[in-house]
């Protein structure tokens, strides 16, 4: 009895720590007040949710071409780099916590560093505006600001 109890005030907490975290979220893409690369895709809808002790992030929208787009993303926010599944144009990506409201990010392609930004979650924990720069699959350098709406 006593190890059942002590199990569970260990999941009670542990289910606290990411409940407290901003970015633990449905996020919608609110296109009218982001500034889109011209060939970037639309990540319409990006979820953050508990894996375990992991974090778990899938995305979903749109390719420049319009084709749907699925990917996942299981890991930490330690600053590693964990592995991308659906993504070709990702093979890996890390996060690194910042402070209680933002994160760095980094995308690998190929072993090379392709894109790097921020991510801040709005004081109100209603909003939040992710920053990239980078080099798309073609080359070309790229500059985004995408905002997203708490659903």
């Amino acid at each position: 009895m006593k190890v059942v109890l002590i199990l569970a005030v260990s999941c009670i907490g542990f289910t606290l720590s990411f409940a407290q975290d901003d970015n633990m979220a449905t996020w919608k893409l609110n296109e009218a007040k982001s500034k889109l690369s011209s060939r970037a895709p639309k990540n319409t809808t990006v979820i953050y949710e508990a894996a375990g002790d992991n974090v778990k992030v899938t995305v979903d929208g749109v390719d420049p071409d319009g084709k749907p787009i699925h990917h996942q993303w299981i890991g930490k926010f330690d600053g590693k780099d964990y592995p991308v599944i659906g993504d070709p144009n990702e093979v890996s990506r890390s996060y690194t916590k910042i402070d209680d409201h933002t994160l760095g990010l980094n995308i690998r392609r190929r072993g090379n560093a392709t894109a790097s930004g921020r991510i801040v979650v709005a004081p109100d924990g209603k909003s939040r505006t992710v920053t990239m720069t980078g080099t798309d699959p073609t080359g070309k350098t790229f500059q985004s600001i995408t905002l997203y709406d708490k659903q």
